[in-house]
């Protein structure tokens, strides 16, 4: 649904306002209080493009046939070798939407499963799940999962980049972080290695978010390490700390018939992984198999 939002606050920070949604905000220069030769203009130009989307929306309303059902997958830049991965193996099947794991990002693939825009999600980058829990700067909510809890569509997830908490600046790392391990990725983003306690507490939010979960699930543990940065030689490698999330996973969630926790010996960003997560897809969402019968 087309949205405009005209606002005197529109040139500042709009996230809280914007959220997950494709709201297009404009600044009203002036006050909205009352009309002037100013205002007028900025609440036609409004009208305007509103009038114009509605009239895109209205011819654009009937679906193509062919349209493929939509997908939705979570990616960071240390998890894109995986993502790109599996978009190219299932881009036969579904319309791939990647979602960047910055907090809103998490949130908008939630809200399209909540408005019955995707048929599935791979949600192999639940990072904002450490910034939530550490103070970092791409958080999520304490809903996320909820969509998918609601929704019962088929979900595939993993535990990727939950290596990293999110910071801004070096200079803006909390104080009590002060002597952890960090990657300084540009000057305006810090990376922090997150410790065997802090997957720990990780593992079983996670894990009680996932059995929450009545649809189908397959959840995916990457031994060989959960980011590019988590791998021999790296500086974020660290078994044990990786250890301590997938046990703490593994402990507290619940398998059932339609839930399964899977371990694979590899890294998330290989292609035996990336094959992994595709196969998973398809056991809880044969989009083949439909499609033959539907043939038939």
């Amino acid at each position: 649904m087309p949205k405009v939002l005209i606002s005197s606050v529109a040139s500042g920070n709009v996230q809280a306002y914007v959220g997950p949604s494709d709201i297009m905000m404009m600044y009203s220069v002036t006050d909205v209080q009352g009309l002037n030769q100013i205002s007028r203009q900025v609440l036609a130009n409004g009208a305007h493009a509103l009038a114009g989307m509605l009239r895109a929306a209205a011819r654009d309303a009937v679906r193509p046939a062919d349209a493929k059902p939509a997908v939705g997958l979570t990616m960071f830049g240390v998890t894109t070798p995986a993502v790109q991965q599996i978009v190219a193996r299932l881009e036969p099947h579904y319309e791939c939407l990647v979602f960047h794991a910055t907090g809103v990002g998490g949130r908008s693939m939630e809200k399209l499963a909540d408005s019955g825009l995707l048929a599935a999600a791979i949600d192999l980058t639940t990072t904002e799940v450490c910034d939530m829990m550490m103070g970092g700067v791409f958080a999520a909510d304490e809903d996320r999962f909820g969509a998918f809890v609601r929704t019962r569509i088929p979900y595939v997830g993993s535990v990727g980049a939950l290596d990293m908490v999110n910071f801004g600046p070096r200079d803006t790392v909390p104080e009590r972080y002060r002597n952890r391990t960090f990657v300084e990725h540009n000057p305006q983003v810090t990376l922090m290695r997150t410790t065997p306690e802090e997957n720990a507490r990780m593992g079983r939010w996670i894990a009680e978010r996932l059995n929450a979960m009545t649809g189908p699930v397959r959840f995916l543990l990457p031994a060989g390490g959960v980011s590019a940065l988590d791998a021999p030689g790296q500086p974020f490698h660290d078994p044990q700390a990786d250890q301590a999330l997938f046990d703490a996973i593994a402990q507290h969630f619940h398998q059932s018939a339609h839930r399964h926790l899977l371990r694979m010996p590899h890294h998330i960003n290989s292609p035996e992984f990336a094959a992994a997560a595709v196969d998973a897809l398809e056991a809880i969402h044969p989009m083949q198999r439909t499609k033959r019968h539907a043939a038939h």
